[in-house]
């Protein structure tokens, strides 16, 4: 699966870690859904969501944005990630998870159409990002196991 997010924020670009935040729920949800292990050197977390079949990747490459929130995304500024290159050149990856509507948003205007023309199976998922409060964790978790289900209705390559 790869996990595709609009643009890593502030702290996870001074990071240099994806979901670097310290109140963003994505690596909590990964233990929960993969038993990945939210507070491991993050060199550890990669290896064990890459062992549990899920890669990361944003669908901004590069973009003028002050601060962190997606709203603030110039839009003229943006160019996308290759990710349709991605796909071609790994057809293992069938499972492709959305995180968050600016994402979702922009893979669909710019990325969906370029894919192979193989059957992808792609999850919107709620945001992980500590802006989006409008749900809980427990509600972040129930939506995210999507993700966890699909996987296992795929069989690894």
């Amino acid at each position: 699966a790869l996990v595709l997010g609009s643009m890593p924020g502030a702290a996870s670009l001074r990071a240099g870690q994806y979901y670097a935040h310290p109140r963003n729920a994505f690596w909590p949800l990964m233990q929960a859904l993969f038993q990945v292990p939210a507070q491991a050197a993050y060199s550890e977390r990669l290896a064990r969501l890459a062992d549990a079949g899920v890669a990361l990747w944003d669908v901004i490459a590069e973009c003028e944005r002050p601060g962190s929130l997606d709203a603030r995304i110039a839009q003229g500024s943006v160019r996308v990630n290759e990710i349709a290159a991605l796909c071609a050149q790994h057809p293992s990856i069938d499972v492709i998870a959305l995180n968050g509507t600016t994402a979702a948003m922009l893979f669909q205007r710019h990325i969906h159409a370029a894919l192979p023309k193989r059957p992808f199976t792609v999850l919107r998922l709620p945001s992980t990002s500590p802006a989006h409060a409008a749900l809980s964790l427990a509600d972040k978790q129930r939506a995210w196991s999507s993700l966890a289900s699909a996987l296992e209705a795929v069989p690894c390559a």
